[in-house]
């Protein structure tokens, strides 16, 4: 059974860290691209970062460039997000992907994560 556990959402206040992770079972987790989304009131889910199955290649969305940071465990088959210098604008819930071409893409359940003061 394929399962995907988002967990380190809270709450915290602008200019905070959080780090998120990703716990992956249930699949061939190093042989998987992995993601991270967030959904936040009102807007469509969207891409925040991504990591090779490797984890030699990351890619950011421009909101978030030098603030966060994407890693994998391969021998842990988990994921992180490393978030820095948080702002309002990054709340939401943050779900990870995990995908592979020619195969189902599996999601999380999501955490919430509310940067306030």
């Amino acid at each position: 059974q394929v399962q995907l556990v988002e967990s380190g959402g809270g709450l915290v206040q602008p200019g905070g860290s959080l780090r998120l992770s990703c716990a992956a079972s249930g699949f061939s987790f190093s042989t998987y691209a992995m993601s991270w989304y967030r959904q936040a009131p009102g807007k469509e889910r969207a891409l925040v970062a991504s990591i090779s199955s490797a984890g030699g290649t990351t890619n950011y969305a421009e909101a978030v460039k030098g603030r966060f940071t994407i890693s994998r465990d391969n021998d842990k088959n988990t994921m992180d997000l490393q978030m820095n210098s948080l702002k309002s604008e990054d709340t939401a819930v943050y779900y990870c992907k995990a995908r592979k071409t020619g195969r189902p893409e599996y999601w999380g359940q999501g955490t919430q994560v509310t940067v306030s003061s």
